[in-house]
C-alpha cells in the first residue's frame, strides 16, 4: 500500500523557472486524468490551480493552498495514481507542495521573515489531517483502491489492551494471523470512543504490513451506501459489485448505518454472501449488537451473529492510565510541547495521569481531549503541568463529562424489569408491553443524558423526535396521576403504580 506524503522542500528566490520533470509525460498524465474525472471537474480543480512535475518515482503536484491539496487528496488521489500507471507503466508516490504563485501572488524575496513563513506553511501542511490512500497501480485500474486509514498511529501496536477489550483484540489478532480465519464474520460493537475504529484500522494496517499480497478494502457503511447509489445512477452497478466482492478482506465501519435502508441492505447481503462463500474475511464494527440494530433485515442479523460477536466495554482505570501515558508520550515527541519537563508519561506527572483517568471513565476521546488541553495550556503559558494546575484547567471539562449514564444500561434495566429482550425496544412492535417499556426508556434517556429527542429517536429504532416527546409527556402524566400499570411479564400478569415502577428503574440506574 502506498501513502500520500507532503513535499517540504524549500524554494529559492528569483523568477519562476521551468520545472524539471514537466513535459510530454506530465501532459499525458493530466490528459488521462481529465478523461477519468471529466472535463468540468478537471477545469475546476486542476487546469489553472495545479502544476505536475514527474521526477523518477515521484509525482509532485503544486497547489495554491492547503484546502486545494486536501480536496484533491480526498477526492482524486486514486484517479491520479491510475493516470500515472496508464501513461508511465509504473507507480509513483504522489506528493503535494504549496506554491504561492499559483494563487496569483508574486514570489517574495528570500529573507528571514519569508523563511519563517515557509516554515509555518510546512508545519501546517505536516499537521494537516492527510489520509493514507492507495495510489498503487500494481493491480488493474478497475480493482478497488484501498480506502483511507486516517492517522498512521491507528495500528495494533498502539492499541492499549485491557480487560475491557482483550477478547476483541485477541480475536482481531487471530483473524490477521490465520490465513483461514476462525471467526467469519468478526463483529465488534461497543459505545462511542472505546477503540472500535482503532482496532479495525489497525487490522488493515497490519495486513498491509505483513501480508501485502492481501487484497483488502476498508470503508464505512455510509461510503458503501453512497457508492451503491452512485453506481445505480451512473449504471455502473457491475463495476461496483466487482470492486466490492473480489476483495479478500472486507472491513466495514459503522455497519448500523444500513438500518432503514432495505435496498442497500439487500446489496450488502449478496456482497457478504459472495465473500463469505469464497472463504474470505469480513470484519464489521457497530455501535450496537446486531440484534439491537433497529430495522436491520433478519437475514443480515442471522449472518452477523453466525460468526463471533464481541463487545468492547469502556476502559478500566489501569487501561485509562496507560492510554494517557501513551498519548502524552506520543504527543510530546510529535509537538515538542513538553520539552524541559522530566516527569512520567512523556512530560505529564503520574499524579495528573491518575487524576484524569479517575475522573474521565467512559471513552478514549474524553481522555485525549483533557490531556490535549493540559499540554496546550502548558505550552502557551510556559508552565509545568502539576496536579493543582490540572484541577484548575480541567474543572469545566470534568463538570461537562461527569457523571455519565450509558444508554445501553438504561435500556437493559428497563428491558429486564419488564421481562423483554432489549432488541424489542428498538423494534417497530407496538403491543402494550413493548410500547410501555419503550416509553420509559425514552423518558429515562431524556432525563439522564444530554441527547436530543431526535438523537434518542434515531437510537431507539429510527423514531422521529415527536414520538419521543409524546412518550416523555405520557410517562410524566402517568407519574403525576400515579396511574396503575398492567403488563404480562414472564411470571404472569403484573400490576404496579407508575411512581413505584419509575422509582425501581431509577434505583437500578443509580446503582450502575
Amino acid at each position: 500500500m502506498q501513502g500520500t506524503i507532503t513535499d517540504e522542500s524549500s524554494r529559492t528566490a528569483g523568477p519562476r523557472q521551468p520545472q524539471a520533470g514537466a513535459g510530454p509525460e506530465t501532459d499525458a498524465i493530466q490528459q488521462a486524468l481529465a478523461e477519468k474525472i471529466g472535463p468540468q471537474k478537471y477545469r475546476i480543480w486542476f487546469k489553472s490551480s495545479t502544476t505536475f512535475t514527474l521526477t523518477g518515482k515521484y509525482l509532485r503536484i503544486g497547489v495554491p493552498n492547503l484546502f486545494i491539496a486536501g480536496w484533491i487528496e480526498n477526492h482524486f488521489l486514486s484517479h491520479i495514481g491510475q493516470a500515472v500507471q496508464e501513461v508511465t507503466g509504473t507507480t509513483a508516490k504522489i506528493t503535494f507542495t504549496v506554491d504561492p504563485e499559483l494563487s496569483g501572488h508574486q514570489r517574495p524575496t528570500q529573507s528571514d521573515s519569508t523563511a519563517r513563513s515557509a516554515a509555518e506553511t510546512n508545519n501546517r501542511l505536516r499537521s494537516s489531517k492527510t489520509q493514507t490512500r492507495a495510489a498503487s497501480s500494481k493491480r488493474p485500474p478497475s480493482s478497488p483502491p484501498k480506502a483511507g486509514l486516517g492517522r498512521t498511529k491507528l495500528t495494533l501496536d498502539t492499541f492499549v489492551v485491557g480487560p475491557s477489550n482483550e477478547l476483541a483484540y485477541n480475536a482481531a489478532r487471530a483473524v490477521i494471523r490465520e490465513q483461514q480465519s476462525p471467526f467469519n464474520p468478526l463483529f465488534i460493537h461497543g459505545g462511542y470512543g472505546v477503540g472500535k475504529t482503532h482496532l479495525l484500522r489497525g487490522m488493515c494496517n497490519e495486513l498491509s504490513k505483513h501480508r501485502p499480497e492481501t487484497n483488502w478494502l476498508y470503508l464505512s457503511a455510509e461510503d458503501f451506501a453512497n457508492q451503491f447509489v452512485l453506481a445505480l445512477k451512473t449504471k455502473k452497478l457491475e463495476a461496483f459489485r466487482r470492486r466490492m466482492r473480489k476483495t479478500s478482506f472486507l472491513a466495514i465501519d459503522d455497519i448500523h448505518f444500513l438500518a432503514n435502508k432495505p435496498s442497500t441492505q439487500e446489496e450488502f447481503f449478496h456482497t457478504f454472501n459472495t465473500i463469505n462463500l469464497a472463504g474470505k474475511q469480513v470484519v464489521l464494527v457497530s455501535d450496537a449488537h446486531p440484534k439491537l440494530i433497529a430495522q436491520l433485515s433478519e437475514k443480515l442479523v442471522n449472518r452477523f451473529v453466525s460468526g463471533m460477536v464481541v463487545k468492547i466495554e469502556p476502559p478500566d482505570f489501569q487501561t485509562r492510565c496507560e492510554i494517557c501515558r501513551q498519548f502524552s508520550a506520543r504527543h510530546g515527541r510529535a509537538r515538542g510541547a513538553m520539552r524541559g519537563l522530566k516527569s512520567a508519561g512523556g512530560g505529564i506527572p503520574e499524579s495528573v495521569i491518575k487524576y484524569v483517568a479517575e475522573n474521565l471513565r467512559n471513552n478514549v476521546r474524553e481522555l485525549e481531549g483533557a490531556l490535549l488541553k493540559l499540554i496546550a495550556y502548558s505550552a502557551l503559558q510556559n508552565v509545568k503541568i502539576t496536579l493543582s494546575m490540572a484541577r484548575t484547567v480541567l474543572i469545566e471539562h470534568l463538570e461537562r463529562c461527569d457523571p455519565i449514564v450509558h444508554i445501553s444500561d438504561i435500556e437493559s434495566i428497563v428491558a429486564t424489569y419488564f421481562g423483554i429482550a432489549p432488541a424489542s425496544i428498538h423494534s417497530a412492535k407496538k403491543d402494550r408491553l413493548i410500547a410501555l417499556a419503550r416509553h420509559f426508556s425514552m423518558y429515562l434517556i431524556r432525563k439522564h443524558t444530554k441527547m436530543s429527542a431526535s438523537e434518542i429517536g434515531r437510537f431507539l429504532g429510527n423514531k422521529n423526535h415527536a414520538t419521543v416527546l409524546m412518550a416523555c409527556k405520557k410517562i410524566e402524566d402517568l407519574v403525576k396521576r400515579n396511574a396503575d400499570l398492567h403488563w404480562q411479564g414472564p411470571a404472569g400478569n403484573k400490576i404496579s403504580n407508575a411512581r413505584t415502577v419509575l422509582a425501581h428503574l431509577e434505583e437500578n440506574i443509580a446503582a450502575k
